[in-house]
């Protein structure tokens, strides 16, 4: 089997393409244009294995999928390429447009193309693969959870691209017979995420000593979903999910900011005590809230569970504690990080 994988040297994309080396004996080819959140760097651990390819492409760029396609012959697509945070997509939504919607389209139009020429097992086989997130249905209350059918309600430029990528991907599963599968996700950590995000933002800036950012009061509510078990999820559709079906990824952790922050604290307490004996916590700062910020996500994965027999390995502190871990180990990659234009500025104050 061969494995196109979008987006491969970003965050998710770098964990899913190990956990499919280390898993299968499938082949697998990682296309991505190396914007600044994309990092060949995750991936040198496995840049000598044979049946690791990469490319170095747009997925806005139709010749050059063309090409791709020709060439490597994918199996299946596992399309996780993508702009994702929210923050930057207040403050240029264009290149979100662009790349989660027209990168969307250029990227369905190629497998089309390719998909329409194949006969047998080859077709039989043959797979699409689009992984969104929980962010396009909007927000919840105190109470419920998102589930496959829950309408959708995006409040943020790049919930509304992801939104408008998904309906684009059943658009072509409805009208063209694509062998699509939809996959939506609840938030993510682990290693190697950019530190832009809150995780990798609490765990560095308590390390440097300084202050701590909170939006708000720290009462929004994300389910948390270790980035391992998610490949181990979308490995599960892609091989035996239902085509044309939708299935919702959650860690079954709910937690509100203030308190994932104070856990992330706690570990690094316990991990690397501050020199001067002091808690982590009391760098802990409250900062003006993301515009449009929805109060709670939460998912149920009750159908992947009961379909695919998927469900989260980690439980509701064990993957913090490997995260805290792993970026007190990997001094040098945060450092190639930081060495760069990205030096923990916030985003998402203004709109252009």
């Amino acid at each position: 089997m061969n494995i196109l994988v979008t987006g491969g040297a970003g965050f998710i994309g770098n964990n899913l393409v190990r956990h499919l080396l280390a898993t299968t004996h499938h082949v697998v080819l990682n296309l991505d244009a190396l914007t600044y959140a994309g990092n060949q760097q995750s991936l040198a651990d496995i840049d000598g294995n044979p049946r690791y390819r990469f490319v170095r492409a747009d997925i806005c760029d139709a010749p050059a999928l063309a090409c791709v396609f020709s060439d490597f012959q994918p199996d299946w697509i596992m399309h996780l390429a993508a702009e994702s945070h929210v923050d930057r997509s207040i403050d240029g939504p264009g290149a979100f447009i662009q790349t989660n919607v027209v990168g969307t389209y250029t990227l369905l139009q190629a497998a089309r193309a390719y998909y329409e020429k194949l006969s047998g097992q080859a077709r039989d086989r043959f797979r699409f693969l689009h992984v969104s997130t929980d962010e396009v249905y909007g927000s919840l209350g105190e109470t419920g959870l998102f589930t496959e059918e829950t309408a959708y309600d995006p409040h943020s430029p790049y919930s509304a691209s992801k939104a408008a990528s998904d309906h684009l991907a059943r658009a072509w599963a409805d009208t063209y017979g694509l062998p699509v599968l939809v996959t939506n996700c609840s938030n993510n950590y682990g290693p190697f995420q950019f530190p832009e995000k809150l995780i990798p933002v609490v765990i560095l800036k308590a390390l440097r000593g300084e202050p701590i950012p909170v939006y708000g009061k720290g009462e929004n509510i994300r389910d948390w979903l270790y980035v391992d078990d998610h490949a181990e999820a979308l490995h599960a559709v892609v091989s035996t999910g239902r085509v044309g079906e939708t299935y919702n990824i959650g860690g079954n952790n709910e937690r509100r900011n203030i308190d994932l922050v104070r856990l992330l604290c706690g570990l690094l307490d316990e991990l690397r005590p501050r020199a001067d004996g002091k808690p982590y916590a009391d760098q802990i700062t409250f900062v003006t809230d993301r515009p449009g910020h929805d109060l709670r996500y939460a998912i149920d994965a009750t159908k992947i569970k009961r379909e695919l027999g998927w469900m989260p390995r980690q439980d509701h502190t064990s993957g913090f504690r490997k995260t805290v871990q792993w970026y007190l180990d990997n001094d040098t990659w945060i450092a190639n990080i930081l060495s760069g234009s990205y030096k923990f500025q916030r985003q998402g104050l203004t709109v252009s």
